[in-house]
């Protein structure tokens, strides 16, 4: 398999009162083409961060970007317009990602308008297909956001990401603010749609019952940093990292025999502005020891398998 996205060293600091917020601090790691990766961490961790500044709709403060071995780190203008026509996003929000005053048909026919290489006629014959992949009936062509569902809302944020034919899309928690049911509906069409048009897909969010189902990798992160990365079925059945392991123990079992020893984190949360060096979880880990206070990068504990703590080999 080939790469299709290469991060390494990507940092994303925001400028705060007391000195620097380290949202992305340092991130490595690579997709390949046609798989999915996971990204997992409670809120406040950077995930989001992350997706949207490897799109660039927020600009890196360090680090490097290829996109099928191109360095995207710096584009130009011009540049960038390339570039988004095959890196687009699916946002969270499907009532404040979709504006308002636009129709159905408006909000997905945009980026083909603004792209410019369809006449009148063939944007709306693309504007109506494009519906119908993601299930969106016809006879809503015409209606506005707010007299739609939510799950008819994200289909259309699908619609308009899928409008320039991208190769690789960032899914930002897509089903986080949907009902259950409407939920497996959308995970279903994304799995069709990779698998019908060969997508590339970051999926964020913290659900990782969703998260299990969806991706062929997972990527944990915490404070701005990943901690373990994995193939999905290998991070669910041997975590290595404390703080993996007190997610995975939140999942819940139903059942009322076979239930398992939650994993209570205590202690504070470590400031992401001007961190000091060691592990940030050290605070809150029931294994902290002294060494925990010096940085620790990814260790390759198996093939695909990476974790950045000291002590995972005696948890």
């Amino acid at each position: 398999m080939s790469i299709m996205l290469e991060v390494t060293g990507l940092k994303k600091y925001f400028k705060v009162r007391d000195g620097y917020l380290h949202a992305v601090d340092g991130v490595n790691f690579s997709i390949e083409k046609g798989k999915t990766l996971g990204v997992v961490g409670e809120s406040g961790c950077g995930k989001s961060t992350l997706g949207r500044t490897i799109l660039h709709l927020l600009s890196p403060t360090a680090g490097k970007i290829v996109f099928e071995g191109e360095d995207i780190t710096n584009p130009s203008k011009h540049e960038l317009k390339r570039i988004r026509e095959n890196m687009q996003m699916i946002f969270q929000d499907p009532y404040s990602s979709l504006n308002p005053r636009m129709s159905v048909s408006e909000i997905i026919m945009e980026p083909l308008v603004l792209q410019g290489k369809l006449g009148k006629n063939e944007v709306r014959e693309e504007t109506l297909r494009l519906m119908d992949v993601v299930g969106l009936a016809g006879r809503f062509v015409n209606a506005y956001p707010h007299e739609l569902d939510g799950g008819r809302r994200q289909r259309i944020g699908m619609a308009r990401a899928l409008a320039l034919k991208p190769k690789f899309i960032v899914c930002d928690e897509p089903v986080s603010a949907l009902d259950v049911s409407i939920q497996a509906q959308i995970i279903n069409l994304l799995l069709d749609l990779q698998e019908d048009l060969g997508l590339t897909y970051m999926f964020i969010t913290h659900d990782l019952s969703v998260v299990k189902y969806i991706s062929d990798d997972i990527m944990v992160m915490y404070l701005g940093q990943i901690v373990e990365k994995a193939p999905s079925d290998e991070l669910f059945r041997s975590p290595l990292h404390p703080y993996t392991q007190a997610l995975l123990s939140a999942i819940p079992i139903p059942s009322l025999r076979n239930r398992k020893e939650r994993i209570i984190m205590r202690g504070e949360l470590t400031s992401p502005v001007n961190p000091k060096p060691g592990c940030r979880f050290k605070d809150r880990c029931p294994h902290a020891s002294a060494e925990c206070s010096q940085d620790q990068s990814l260790l390759k504990v198996s093939d695909d398998h990476f974790v950045a703590c000291w002590k995972y080999d005696s948890l």
